[in-house]
């Protein structure tokens, strides 16, 4: 869980009160570079005068596949972990709620069904999973690169798509196209070998990957964001230190909402790096084409939402699912999920 020594007096020497082990999000993305490591590695020191401290690994790296975290962190195995809410769903399907792919078309859209989905997840975590809900963190919107030209949504019917997850592979069904769902390492590869035509991903991320190099098209609709979350075994909540509890209980929520304004900003950077706008700072300068949706590729999408992904979701997942979208996103969404036939 973590690891303690006596204070030996010198403040320039003596070892943290608590190391903590930490778990934290993707290894590529700037989230975690940028906020998440700095926070854990560096800041934790500096907030508590140096009495606490902890050592931090990507999940992508941490030697567990992504869709057994959960448990992991259930058993406390992993103390401190950060799983994405679509592998968590492999053991919880309800838990891909709100960021069914085509449900928010902004991040207003996306903190709006957060706030209302958050004390379900929180509640369900608790009492089933012995979880600590410590914060819900967002990727970049996840837009779609193309290799060949397309002016509407429409145009993905016909092309392979890579997307990441089984409602992504969903919308892409419902406007015609072919689901490829392959990690994100094997984009590109799958680019160049003709297996794919586009690719759900991250503006941004994209970006540092190259896709602008091999794709000309950039359709600016996102089509899932990328939740995550970042929790305890509630066992070791309890045990760590009182001092460093009530730190971590103020300090989360402000690293929280820092990830949020880092994500919406990274949204729009990619948007500029990937069409080579003189704004883009980051990342590498393409020179793609953006296409912004038009109001019948918005109404296009609400109806592939209500029509295939929430109704294939609730088949998939059951009447829990129905029940649970019921209870906490249907008076923000204005949709009511039917139980399944």
């Amino acid at each position: 869980m973590a690891n303690a020594a006596p204070d030996e007096g010198n403040k320039a020497t003596a070892r943290p009160l608590q190391t903590l082990r930490i778990v934290g999000g993707l290894a590529g993305a700037g989230r975690y570079s940028q906020l998440e490591r700095p926070f854990w590695t560096v800041e934790l020191a500096q907030l508590s005068g140096g009495k606490f401290a902890a050592d931090m690994v990507p999940f992508d790296r941490a030697g567990v596949p992504g869709q057994d975290l959960l448990r992991m962190i259930q058993l406390g195995v992993i103390p401190f972990g950060t799983t994405l809410l679509s592998q968590m769903a492999s053991e919880a399907p309800e838990f891909n709620a709100p960021d069914l792919a085509g449900l928010n078309p902004n991040i207003a859209s996306l903190r709006k069904a957060v706030a209302s989905f958050r004390p379900y997840l929180e509640r369900s975590l608790r009492d089933n999973y012995n979880i600590q809900l410590l914060g819900i963190y967002t990727y970049p919107a996840q837009v779609i690169f193309c290799k060949k030209p397309l002016s509407r949504l429409a145009d993905i019917a016909g092309r392979r798509v890579r997307v990441s997850s089984a409602t992504g592979a969903d919308f892409i069904r419902g406007l015609g196209g072919t689901p490829v769902i392959t990690e994100y390492a094997e984009i590109i590869r799958n680019m160049n070998s003709g297996n794919t035509e586009c690719a759900v991903t991250a503006a941004k991320s994209g970006n540092a990957l190259g896709l602008h190099e091999v794709t000309t098209q950039l359709y600016n609709m996102p089509v899932t964001w990328g939740l995550s979350v970042f929790a305890a075994n509630q066992n070791t909540w309890r045990a760590i230190h009182p001092e460093l509890r009530a730190l971590l209980e103020r300090e989360l929520p402000k690293l929280e909402q820092r990830i949020w304004s880092a994500s919406e900003r990274d949204t729009v950077e990619g948007i500029a790096c990937n069409t080579g706008s003189q704004s883009c700072d980051t990342g590498k300068k393409g020179a793609m084409a953006a296409v912004n949706p038009t109001a019948i590729d918005d109404r296009r999408r609400q109806e592939i939402l209500r029509a295939t992904v929430l109704k294939n979701w609730v088949q998939r997942c059951g009447d829990k699912c129905a029940s649970v979208w019921n209870e906490t996103l249907k008076g923000a969404t204005r949709i009511d999920a039917a139980a399944p036939n």
